[in-house]
Parts: structure tokens; C-alpha cells; sequence
């Protein structure tokens, strides 16, 4: 069992590593978005520490492909297989939860998970390159930010997505109306994700669609929601359109990057806080309705008729009539 979840996880790094490769931006090897930064830290919160095998070896198979010297693929998979192990310790320290059904977890998540611990890949990565004199003059700092911040764009957008799905649930009983308006959320979604592509620039419309799927859907569908919205904006930004054509690389990606730190925030924070406002109300409407039967249960249940006014009652002895 254990070999073919190490087999799965390393498959499904690759397979994301070549997606991420996809869009890259630097010597062919850094991505605004490495989506197996995600998959392997949501594959140690998930299964645990045994998987960093397939980790390590996803790293490997995609590095080897691209040099440029054994040495060097060596030392950049131990910084791709060491980040997300790092992002596990630190969250396990900080009692991480896997549903993110508190405001804590989103931001451990943030800022342990994605800014901290992708700080050892990009380090390692790009010292790596620097030593092996694959990067042109000056172009250590450019690199070592889009690895950044490409690493922890994978892990604030790709890994929310399996740990939401491993704790949703099938909705039961639910009325014609929510699927209705599921169905046109990701219509939204994805016509939103089209313009966002045009010349127009109109990247600023995924945003009211995470505050939709936040409120109404939760984590469920913020985090996918949040991962095609930046996802159309990584495509307009490779191909030059709508508000990022006619800039230089670097502004481009820091205007990029912002966008996809926004939504993912938004995501993230928006329905994590509005969770556990649900979970809250919920444990208070079940603490009222304990009490209420406790006090159902103490009241004594005598059965006796009310007890008339004493005047009341001599009246009626007599007939109505007053006793002298």
C-alpha cells in the first residue's frame, strides 16, 4: 500500500511539474505557478511522512529532463523534496487542521505553509542555477522570486483543492436552487476566465466570483474557484493581453503574482472565517436546544388545575352570593 501511494504521488508530481512547465517564464524551469508544491505538501497532510519518496523522485524526474549538470538536479530536488517537508513541520506545530475549518489554518496555510517553507526550494534552486552558471548577469534575485513565489503560488492554489475535496461531502436533501446556482458559478467561473484572456483588461472580475463561492459554497469551491481564476490570469500574463501587455517581465509578474496572492487570500481567509462563523452558530443552536431539554426534563409535570383565588372560591360555595 505504502509503494503505491508513493508511486501515485510521484506520478502526480510529475504530471502537474510538466503542467507548471507549461508557462514558464525563466531558463525554461521557473513557473509563476508550480502546481507539485501543492500536491506534495497536501500529499503529507493527507497520508503523511512515508510519501516523500515519491516527492523526491517527481522532483527528480522532472529536473533531469532539464539540467544542466547531474549535480545540479541532484541538489535542486533536495530543495523541492526539503520545502514542503519543512511546510509540513511547521504546521503540524501549529496544530494544522486538514478540513481549514478555522481562520488559524488559513493563515498557518499562508504564511507557514506557502511563504515560509517555499523559502528553502527557491533558496537552494537558485543558488543551484547561480553556481552552475545557468542564469545570465543578474538574473539571481528575478529568479529566485519567480521560483518563490511560484512555489508558494502552488501551494496557496493547488493544495487547498484535495484537502477541500477530502473533506467535503455529498450534499444531501438539497433543494433544485443550489445546484442551480453551482451550475452557474462554474459557468461564471469559466466565462469570467475568458475575458480575463481578451485584450480587455478585465482580470479584476474573478474576484466577486470567490466572494460567491466563499459565502455560498465555503472551501469547497473557493479553493477551485480560486485556482481557475489564476490560472486564465497566468494564461493572458504568458501571452501579453489585457492589462499586462506592454510591460516588462518583471512588472508583469509582480502585477501577476499580486492578482494570485489576492485571490488566494480571498479564497482562503473569506471561507475559512465564514466556516467557522457557521460552525459557531451551529454549536450555539445545539447548545440552546440541550438546554431547552434539560429544563423540559427538571420542571416538574404535576398535572393539577390552577388553584382559583380564595374570594373566588367562597363565592362559588355560596352561590354567588357574598359570606357574611
Amino acid at each position: 500500500m505504502t509503494a503505491l501511494q508513493i508511486g501515485a504521488v510521484a506520478a502526480l508530481y510529475y504530471a502537474t511539474g510538466k503542467l507548471g512547465l507549461l508557462q514558464q517564464l525563466v531558463r525554461g524551469q521557473v513557473t509563476p505557478l508550480w502546481p507539485s508544491t501543492g500536491i506534495a505538501l497536501a500529499s503529507l497532510l493527507l497520508i503523511g511522512l512515508r510519501t516523500w519518496p515519491g516527492i523526491a523522485l517527481g522532483a527528480f524526474l522532472i529536473n533531469i529532463s532539464l539540467g544542466p549538470s547531474t549535480t545540479a538536479v541532484i541538489a535542486i530536488t533536495a530543495g523541492n523534496t526539503l520545502a514542503p517537508l519543512c511546510s509540513y513541520a511547521l504546521l503540524r506545530r501549529t496544530g494544522f487542521r486538514t478540513q481549514m475549518n478555522r481562520f488559524q489554518d488559513a493563515l498557518a496555510l499562508v504564511f507557514l505553509g506557502a511563504f515560509a517553507g517555499m523559502l528553502v526550494s527557491a533558496t537552494v534552486g537558485s543558488f543551484t542555477l547561480h553556481l552552475a552558471r545557468a542564469l545570465p548577469a543578474g538574473g539571481f534575485w528575478p529568479t529566485w522570486w519567480v521560483w518563490w513565489t511560484g512555489d508558494a503560488m502552488g501551494v496557496l492554489l493547488v493544495a487547498p483543492v484535495p484537502l477541500a475535496l477530502c473533506s467535503a461531502h455529498w450534499p444531501k436533501d438539497a433543494p433544485p436552487s443550489r445546484w442551480a446556482e453551482g451550475a452557474l458559478l462554474v459557468a461564471a467561473t469559466i466565462g469570467v476566465g475568458f475575458l480575463e484572456t481578451t485584450p480587455t483588461p478585465l482580470i479584476f472580475l474573478g474576484l466577486p466570483l470567490l466572494t460567491w463561492a466563499a459565502f455560498r459554497f465555503q472551501r469547497a469551491a473557493a479553493a477551485p474557484c480560486a485556482l481557475a481564476v489564476t490560472i486564465f490570469a497566468i494564461l493572458a500574463a504568458t501571452r501579453r493581453s489585457g492589462p499586462f501587455a506592454g510591460h516588462s517581465l518583471l512588472t508583469n509578474m509582480i502585477a501577476l503574482q499580486a492578482f494570485n496572492g489576492a485571490a488566494a487570500l480571498t479564497a482562503l481567509l473569506l471561507s475559512a472565517a465564514i466556516t467557522e462563523r457557521n460552525q459557531t452558530q451551529e454549536e450555539i443552536e445545539q447548545a440552546c436546544q440541550r438546554l431547552s431539554e434539560m429544563v423540559m426534563r427538571v420542571a416538574p409535570d404535576t398535572g393539577d388545575e390552577p388553584t382559583p383565588p380564595e374570594g373566588r372560591a367562597d363565592e362559588e360555595d355560596n352561590g354567588g352570593q357574598t359570606r357574611p
